[in-house]
């Protein structure tokens, strides 16, 4: 199963125009150095507990650190059914190159 992918300008854009749900799956830790508004945060290890605050006719923008653990994340939602999710190429390291330079990275 193939991982759709949108880049963090097409994440932006999305944001912009709402209708979204962008879920942040880094660790809280992570989330005190940098973070995008308006974001669900539900770390990776409590996806499978939390897959109930995610609604399956929604569109999902999974995003992390890079795009790692997002993608992996985006796999385990495919294979519960949800149909229109997405990987955040790069992740918010990406974001911060290409939109955001004053946000704090690590």
């Amino acid at each position: 199963m193939s991982v759709p992918t949108i880049t963090v300008e097409q994440l932006k854009e999305r944001m912009a125009k709402g209708g979204v749900v962008v879920v942040d799956v880094r660790e809280p830790h992570e989330l005190d150095i940098c973070r995008l508004n308006g974001t669900l945060h539900i770390p990776m290890g409590q996806i499978a507990e939390r897959i109930s605050e995610l609604d399956p006719a929604a569109e999902i923008l999974v995003h992390c650190r890079s795009g790692g653990r997002s993608g992996k994340v985006v796999e385990f939602l495919q294979s519960k059914g949800f149909k229109n999710v997405h990987n955040v190429a790069g992740g918010i390291l990406a974001w911060a190159e290409r939109i955001d330079p004053s946000m704090a990275t690590y």
